[in-house]
């Protein structure tokens, strides 16, 4: 694992095809850890498509996630970045690249969730969000 990468594996006693639909059909349920919120504004999952949402947090806070999906194979892997929005145009404070990978094991589904960053500001920020 290279430079300012976090990632969570997990083994889940359910079939890649449960946990590609708890992505693309109930984001909004598991997307950020409690007491904070997720909000799905759009999920174009195609390589340049929008991807959107907006986390709200128990104080008050806003943290609007705009992006374009980089990769999608269903039920095996979704890549995404807030490096560019829609029409490839740059973006201006890029924060990383994330993704999340299914991997058939058994009958149960190894995830891998993952996100890049482009410093260790960035990384210890998302760690200090819960993302661990």
């Amino acid at each position: 694992m290279g430079g300012h990468q976090l990632l969570i594996e997990r083994l889940v006693d359910a079939p890649a095809s449960a946990l590609w639909k708890a992505y693309t059909e109930h984001l909004d349920e598991w997307f950020c850890p409690k007491p904070w919120r997720a909000e799905l504004v759009a999920m174009d999952l195609r390589p340049g498509g929008r991807s959107a949402v907006t986390m709200y947090g128990p104080e008050g806070e806003v943290m609007p996630q705009e992006g374009v999906y980089l990769e999608a194979v269903p039920e095996q892997k979704i890549v995404f970045t807030d490096a560019f929005t829609t029409g490839w145009d740059p973006a201006g404070q890029p924060f990383m690249v994330g993704s999340f990978e299914f991997e058939a094991k058994g009958g149960k589904t190894m995830v891998r969730a993952r996100a890049r960053h482009w410093n260790a500001e960035a990384m210890e920020q998302h760690k200090a969000m819960g993302f661990e």
